[in-house]
């Protein structure tokens, strides 16, 4: 099944434009430790969440790390999806999920080469879905990167994984079907 997320959204206007465009979802970033030009101070992203419509899911995404922050950002801002965009440990993602249930945790894979693969295994049962994204340490920036990735190794990531997958990374309206035929999606 095929769901489109728009991540980076900044405002309630933005929110409701990817709406009327037939977004699914929305990615908030909220908790920056890498460089990024779309995060929001978490009043911000309570009013966003709180403005969607109901068949809108907002998400949180996050680089925090430190479980107490993640707690405060969590039960500081209403959402039904945590992102967390950092390499947590399968254990501390666990052990956060269960700690914030109902809400879905995402656990983030960066897709460079064969070690995705390996880290999508480690921590595919201790989250509620992963989103394999890329990278760019050049400047520091973890997910927003407009940089593509390795969509093969994407596919069999997907084909393997025994939760969801969100695909991420340099989607533009101009190569998004290849993505889709590259990961074997019916469109």
């Amino acid at each position: 099944m095929i769901r489109i997320k728009i991540c980076g959204i900044t405002s309630v206007a933005e929110a409701n434009l990817a709406e009327r465009h037939g977004a699914d979802a929305i990615g908030l970033l909220v908790g920056r430790r890498h460089r990024a030009h779309d995060f929001v101070k978490r009043d911000v992203a309570r009013r966003i969440c709180q403005s969607v419509a109901p068949f809108i899911t907002p998400g949180l995404v996050t680089h925090l790390e430190e479980p107490n922050q993640i707690f405060r950002l969590a039960h500081a801002v209403p959402r039904p999806v945590l992102q967390l965009h950092s390499d947590l440990s399968p254990s501390l993602l666990a052990a956060l999920r269960e700690r914030l249930r109902p809400t879905k945790v995402i656990g983030k894979v960066s897709v460079q080469g064969r070690g995705a693969f390996d880290r999508a295994r480690q921590i595919e049962s201790s989250v509620d879905a992963i989103v394999l994204g890329s990278v760019e340490p050049a400047t520091d920036r973890v997910g927003g990167t407009g940089i593509t990735h390795d969509w093969s190794l994407s596919a069999e990531i997907a084909a393997n994984c025994k939760v969801p997958v969100v695909l991420a990374g340099g989607l533009t309206p101009e190569n998004v079907a290849e993505a889709i035929i590259s990961l074997g999606l019916p469109r």
